[in-house]
């Protein structure tokens, strides 16, 4: 690992192999663990190897490795499960190590749940109506644009 690994960090102790996990893919720069606290069965957790807090921290190459493990992941996800689909999804608050949630998701189940609120909040909540103008969003676009 370039930096220097974090031994309070799970995920770091997993890499290193000095903590179990359970393994599904890996490849030079990324690892693929079944999460032990899991939303659905085949619940996977991709981290990189190298302790990185943030995901916008990673290399070119770490978001690349991250993400095609991801993919591989959720294929073989899609093969061993058959679930409606594959969530994805970045955290990090409670394990200050870059990770993402690849979760297979069935309709009407706790995943599929929470993302029809949050799509129903986020269509009719009227805090957010204000953000779908055209000048708010050209706004946010020149900002993003311009950082």
């Amino acid at each position: 690992m370039d930096e220097i690994e974090d031994k309070s960090c799970i995920f770091c102790e997993i890499v290193a192999g000095r903590a179990k996990a359970h393994r599904i893919y890996e490849d030079d720069l990324s690892l693929a663990i079944l999460d032990i606290n899991p939303f659905s069965e085949g619940h996977t957790l991709v981290i990189p190897k190298r302790h990185v807090p943030w995901w916008h921290d990673l290399t070119e190459e770490e978001v690349e490795s991250l993400f095609r493990v991801a993919r591989t992941v959720s294929s073989k996800i899609m093969r061993a499960y058959s679930p409606d689909f594959v969530a994805i999804y970045a955290r990090g608050r409670r394990i200050p190590h870059t990770h993402i949630f690849v979760v297979p998701t069935y309709g009407g189940d706790v995943l599929d749940r929470f993302f029809n609120a949050l799509e129903g909040f986020q269509e009719g909540a009227a805090g957010l109506a204000a953000l779908k103008e055209e000048a708010k969003l050209a706004e946010a676009a020149d900002r993003l644009r311009e950082g």
